[in-house]
């Protein structure tokens, strides 16, 4: 049996808290383990308890959003971190990629969504808008205009471009694994191999390159 997903909801609005709390906490396998209303609660909570998804809403007192990601992934790198807001902004979503968050949904998400979206990063997958993704990528290209370095992906093997071509697609470990016909452990040591070689620290970040130097379409 697997072991449920413990989830911390961070919003500073109590309805909002209130509601996603109703509607995660009779979901199977999901944990509501707490609720705070600012940055630095979330950042003090995840430090203090085990947790392993947090909803994060970018608006924020005391310290935003974007703050508490980067801090609560600088101390505790395993824990997925979903980001919520009412705004498409695509400075919001370009300092949270840096920053190693897992997803990103809108406040107006359907609940099924946003459960698949919890259930997904558990796993390990990440999830970007693709409306967001080809802007944000469009400002990767914008930063990187000028740059003539070699492209660093053809340090990468044969099988690790395949398993980067499946993390682009927002594949699991479990489901590359299958379609490539190898261990969930090997695909794990690919990737350990691939964040080295092209210089990202996740998988979404690993999934941007992968569609900016057009190792895959959208």
């Amino acid at each position: 049996m697997h072991q449920p997903i413990n989830l911390l909801i961070a919003d500073d609005h109590a309805l909002i808290r209130e509601g996603l709390r109703k509607i995660l906490s009779i979901e199977p396998g999901i944990n509501v383990v707490g609720e705070v209303a600012d940055g630095q609660q979330a950042v003090d909570f995840c430090h203090h308890n085990q947790v392993d998804i947090v909803l994060m809403d970018i608006n924020m007192p005391v310290m935003n959003g974007i703050e508490a990601c980067r801090k609560i992934k600088e101390s505790k790198p395993h824990i997925g971190i979903i980001a919520l807001t009412i705004h498409d902004q695509d400075e919001y979503l370009f300092e949270l990629i840096k920053y190693g968050i897992a997803g990103y949904v809108l406040k107006d998400v359907h609940p099924d969504q946003l459960v698949k979206t919890i259930q997904g990063v558990a796993r390990g997958e990440s999830f970007i808008p693709p409306a967001m993704t080809a802007r944000v990528l469009a400002e990767f290209s914008r930063l990187s205009c000028g740059d003539h370095t070699e492209k660093k992906h053809h340090l990468l093997t044969e099988r690790e471009i395949e398993v980067l071509k499946q993390v682009a697609k927002g594949q699991s470990n479990k489901a590359i694994a299958k379609t490539l016909f190898i261990s969930e452990k090997t695909v794990k040591n690919h990737l350990t191999s691939i964040f080295n070689k092209i210089g990202v620290e996740d998988r979404t970040q690993a999934a941007l390159y992968a569609i900016k130097e057009k190792l895959v379409e959208i």
